[in-house]
């Protein structure tokens, strides 16, 4: 593999960690036990923490290396963007037990379900972004994830309009209206890694 190439590599490592912890938060919610919950985000912090090693490892190496296969500023980009991804799927974890939530509402399963599809697409588009001059399927996936942001967005407005709707707990609905947010925080958090993406290859071809 060459040293270009590991760059690359590095970016599918990162977003392999983005999966891992979108698996975990939806397993986590769908077999939801309040008792649980200190492991499971102790849990969730090794997944993280694992995914800051990987960007720490593949920023010592840029910053020894003259030769980038695409414009550093555009591997820092790329390498943040993915890691804010992890760091915002753990942050929904972190206020579910902060806000003490007692049980997990339907629409939060549903926007969990979208985050898992979104952060395995962008394993296949950064599975393919070596080759983003001559790829046939990458444009798809970008536009995929858009696409998945959207249906994230709709699942979000009828889970906060539910909320007003339902009457319940001020508390509660206070909670949950900040859950909902940051649910749906981890959609727009991989639509900005598929936009750097897509920015690299318009810069670039």
């Amino acid at each position: 593999m060459s040293k270009e190439d590991k760059y690359y590599e590095a970016f599918v490592e990162m977003v392999g960690y983005s999966c891992e912890a979108a698996q975990l938060l939806k397993k986590i919610l769908h077999a939801f036990d309040p008792v649980d919950l200190p492991e499971r985000m102790r849990n969730m912090h090794e997944i993280e923490h694992s995914g800051d090693i990987a960007r720490h490892v593949m920023t010592k190496k840029l910053a020894r290396e003259f030769i980038t296969p695409i414009e550093r500023e555009d591997i820092m980009a790329m390498a943040e963007a993915i890691d804010n991804v992890t760091d915002k799927i753990e942050d929904v974890l972190m206020r579910i037990y902060i806000f003490n939530i007692p049980e997990i509402r339907e629409e939060a399963k549903k926007i969990t379900d979208v985050i898992v599809r979104s952060c395995e697409t962008l394993r296949e588009a950064l599975s393919e972004f070596h080759n983003f001059r001559k790829s046939k399927t990458l444009h798809e996936k970008i536009i995929l994830v858009n696409q998945l942001e959207e249906e994230a967005d709709n699942i979000y407005t009828t889970g906060v309009r539910n909320l007003y709707l339902e009457k319940a707990d001020p508390i509660l609905v206070q909670a949950w209206y900040e859950t909902f947010q940051f649910l749906e925080d981890c959609c727009d958090a991989c639509e900005d890694v598929a936009d750097v993406i897509e920015s690299v290859m318009l810069k670039n071809t």
